[in-house]
């Protein structure tokens, strides 16, 4: 397979030192991003608000893990995915990799970069061009940052490329010649892997890439994106609700809700001790596989705010099982938590993370099922 020269002349990389001590190469670091949609209205069509889509989010991806972000729909996981590559104008903040500024790039310094930055989509019906055949699907980007190193700018070696990726994500080299039509939702998902790794890019964000899957074809997805990450050294930025995929996928994992980071931790970590009430909540609705054990799930309450108009504190505080079992302490409701480290490299940004407990969750469960069946009752 055809392999890329060299981009050009990299600043030292930074490291970072694991839970256990290893040192390991940060890839990227997205510190306070923020994106706002404006909110228009009025005769002149002035803005009179704004959505927080994502509002200051930092976090850092090290080279060759495979990092989930998890949270309710409408939380930001796709819009901070988009703005990281650019595909969204962030409002604020920085994204830095290979000692570079991927928000302040320009010109050819921003072409250069993007080779380096791809993305899956999750639609395997709405991204692909019906008009176009394979060939010029994947070979779109070829030839977009064709010169003359590279060679791209031929149709002979374009197309010969675009075959070693078919064949690199297990579709047939005469694919090339046929029309999204003709082709499955995995087989189309596929075609969009390899339509993002045709530029040999070092990150790639996955947004919700099996989401619109059948479930036999998302453990195929999940295998070969594995896969393909041993073979060409990738990093990848796994969006997804599911939470159990993102286990089984992830070796990080983070979890938003409404614009905000509200907790990181390795995978293991994660399932095993979640120290924010959300995550915690967010763990209980995972459905056990065995029907005979029954498993106590802490419904959360109400709707989620409006981005538009998030509350004041910790965002989660209209929500959280946890502050009721407190009574309801100031500190929520007046002082936004800041993303702290707790144990090892376990992040969480809640004002009494150390309160969530096994016996806390149980007696909250508990109690919310007395009263539900008070209800019904």
């Amino acid at each position: 397979m055809n392999q890329n020269p060299p981009i050009s002349a990299q600043a030292a990389p930074s490291t970072d030192t694991a839970a256990d001590g290893a040192s390991r190469e940060v890839l990227l670091s997205a510190q306070n991003i923020k994106k706002y949609f404006p909110i228009m209205g009025g005769l002149l069509r002035h803005q009179i608000g704004s959505v927080y889509a994502v509002d200051d989010v930092s976090l850092t991806i090290y080279r060759g893990e495979k990092f989930g972000l998890v949270g309710e729909s409408g939380c930001g996981k796709t819009t901070f995915g988009r703005t990281i590559l650019r595909l969204e104008k962030a409002t604020g903040g920085t994204v830095s990799m290979a000692g570079q500024d991927v928000l302040a790039l320009q010109g050819n310094a921003l072409k250069r970069m993007r080779r380096r930055m791809q993305i899956i989509f999750q639609d395997p019906y709405g991204s692909l061009n019906p008009r176009m055949p394979v060939s010029d699907i994947i070979g779109e980007g070829l030839l977009a940052q064709a010169d003359k190193t590279n060679g791209w700018g031929k149709r002979s070696i374009r197309d010969g490329r675009v075959q070693d990726y078919l064949e690199a994500v297990g579709l047939r080299r005469d694919y090339s010649r046929r029309y999204p039509h003709e082709f499955s939702g995995g087989q189309r998902q596929r075609i969009g892997i390899a339509r993002a790794l045709a530029l040999d890019p070092e990150f790639v964000v996955c947004d919700e890439p099996v989401s619109a899957l059948d479930v036999s074809i998302q453990s195929q997805i999940l295998n070969l994106l594995s896969d393909l990450q041993s073979r060409f050294n990738l990093t990848y930025l796994f969006i997804a609700h599911n939470l159990s995929v993102v286990e089984y996928f992830c070796n990080r994992i983070g979890v938003m809700y409404l614009g905000k980071l509200v907790e990181v931790a390795d995978t293991d970590a994660l399932y095993a001790t979640p120290q924010h009430p959300y995550s915690v909540a967010l763990l209980s609705a995972i459905p056990l596989p065995d029907p005979r054990v029954r498993k106590k799930r802490l419904v959360l309450k109400g709707d989620v705010p409006s981005p538009a108009n998030p509350p004041k504190g910790c965002r989660f505080h209209t929500r959280c099982w946890l502050r009721e079992r407190l009574g309801n302490p100031a500190e929520c409701s007046t002082v936004e938590p800041v993303l702290r480290t707790t144990t090892g490299s376990h992040q969480v940004a809640c004002h009494f993370a150390e309160q969530v407990t096994l016996e806390a969750v149980q007696d909250s469960a508990a109690r919310q099922s007395v009263i539900d069946t008070a209800i019904d009752a």
